[in-house]
């Protein structure tokens, strides 16, 4: 057979994703899967019947990370890796994380399919909890597995409700026997949506991203004092959700003020008791700053943490912040890019360089392996939420390069 001409079954893989999707389906089109929910089960189960129809070896880690391996002609060398994350944002997107799990499955289904024999061992992996949405911080299997974050505490992560990480991966029977442990790794391929609308902008369909920007996340909690709307005058309130408002505004201005390349947000808050004749007694609400430049992103940080301070004092407040979680940015491996560059060119697909804004498991494999991702166009340059779009045919067409680059990789040496 031809290698170069094989092709991955599009249809097949569109069943698959619209198979998935179905789990935790939302009103609006999109899929609510948090990590270790039942939806989260669900879909697991799912993956791993379409895994058992294959000759594979299939383990799963005490982390949840769910692994499938195809043996290889020489089983002693490394394997390569791909895959990305079944769980999803509340209310998100149906393509993101999923795609990488489902094209990584269609690449094994193609060779098994086709009768390849690789030399290397390849295999498709789950990673629990990338989103963090539920439990932080994110890509929690991936950075267990890469000895970044201690597993034992991730264990002890709680949600909103109180329910601690370890022992709802043992209530959906994932906390598996397999020790979380990196191992050598020849190859890691990750295929993503973009998540943005440079692709769609530009034109092009296939994202080459040179690496990740940093992620830092941030815990903050303000302390006020509750009491009766009423009979409390304006003079001498403390009112934690006022100072809050002001932190988040100040946050905000940040980034235009410190003259670099760098995004600041904050996407979670929750206020107490919350009721609408209590003044708040206290708020808690995250930061995420992000950039290419670790040094800006740290320098933006000491900064509005000054200046949250400042404003608690002023406003009678007292305030806590916990180093939620880091990941300094990541660069990909340049002999595997340059592979999936000539892989691109020699499928007729159009092409773009770019850097990541959204973090991903692939950056904790970078520490470990040589590692790569591949993106196709969101459109809309929608993504986390119901209306994330991406067309079928740019699906298939990054599951093309991702076979051709697990194949290239697991045929040498």
């Amino acid at each position: 057979m031809d290698v170069k001409s094989l092709r991955i079954n599009g249809d097949r893989l569109r069943n698959t994703l619209e198979e998935m999707a179905k789990i935790g389906a939302t009103a609006g089109g999109g899929v609510h899967r948090l990590a270790l929910s039942d939806e989260d089960k669900q879909a697991r189960d799912l993956f791993l019947g379409w895994l058992q129809e294959m000759d594979v070896e299939i383990k799963i880690d005490e982390m949840g990370n769910m692994f499938a391996q195809r043996a290889g002609k020489k089983n002693s060398l490394s394997p390569v890796l791909s895959g990305s994350h079944i769980d999803s944002q509340p209310k998100g997107g149906r393509f993101d994380g999923i795609l990488g799990v489902m094209g990584a499955l269609e690449v094994l289904r193609t060779i098994h399919e086709n009768r390849l024999e690789t030399k290397r061992p390849v295999t498709v992996v789950d990673w629990t909890n990338e989103e963090g949405s539920r439990f932080a911080p994110a890509m929690a299997g991936s950075g267990v597995w890469a000895g970044k974050l201690d597993r034992d505490w991730v264990y002890a992560r709680t949600d909103i409700q109180g329910k601690k990480f370890g022992e709802e991966l043992k209530r959906i029977g994932y906390r598996g026997q397999q020790p979380v442990k990196k191992k050598p790794i020849h190859a890691y391929f990750e295929l993503h949506i973009e998540q943005g609308p440079i692709l769609e902008e530009e034109g092009k369909a296939i994202g080459l991203p040179k690496g990740i920007i940093g992620l830092y996340w941030y815990d903050v909690t303000v302390e006020g004092q509750a009491n009766q709307v009423g009979p409390t005058p304006m003079e001498g309130r403390r009112d934690a959700l006022c100072a809050a408002a002001e932190m988040i505004l100040k946050l905000n201005e940040l980034p235009a003020g410190m003259g670099g390349n760098m995004v600041a947000t904050v996407g979670e808050i929750h206020n107490f008791p919350n009721s609408r004749n209590i003044i708040p007694g206290r708020v808690d609400f995250t930061v995420d700053i992000r950039s290419w430049d670790d040094g800006l992103a740290i320098r933006a940080w000491k900064e509005v943490r000054k200046n949250f301070e400042q404003i608690a004092g002023k406003r009678g407040c007292t305030i806590r912040i916990d180093e939620t979680w880091s990941l300094e940015h990541t660069t990909f491996d340049q002999k595997l890019l340059k592979r999936l560059e000539g892989i691109t060119e020699q499928l007729a697909y159009s092409k773009h360089s770019m850097i990541s804004g959204a973090g991903h498991d692939a950056g904790y494999l970078n520490q470990v392996a040589p590692t790569a991702m591949i993106f196709v166009p969101s459109i809309g340059g929608r993504s986390h939420v119901e209306v994330e779009e991406t067309k079928w045919e740019d699906c298939e067409r990054g599951a093309n390069v991702l076979l051709h680059g697990i194949l290239q990789s697991a045929l040498e040496e």
